[in-house]
């Protein structure tokens, strides 16, 4: 009987750190990770070069 309960008891106890865990509200967000509204990040258009997109060259 104290074999099972010395088994059981981390586990029970593991289990309900796991779920106190898992229903943390600040665990939701990362302030170094990069803000994933814009992901994928946009590219930037590229300015056309010289004598390239201008009428009449």
């Amino acid at each position: 009987m104290i074999d099972i309960f010395t088994v059981v008891l981390p586990h029970v106890l593991m289990a309900i750190a796991i779920w106190r865990l898992l229903h943390r509200d600040d665990l939701d967000s990362d302030p170094s990770a990069p803000n994933l509204r814009g992901f994928p990040p946009r590219r930037k258009p590229v300015a056309p070069q010289s004598g390239e997109g201008t009428p009449g060259a």
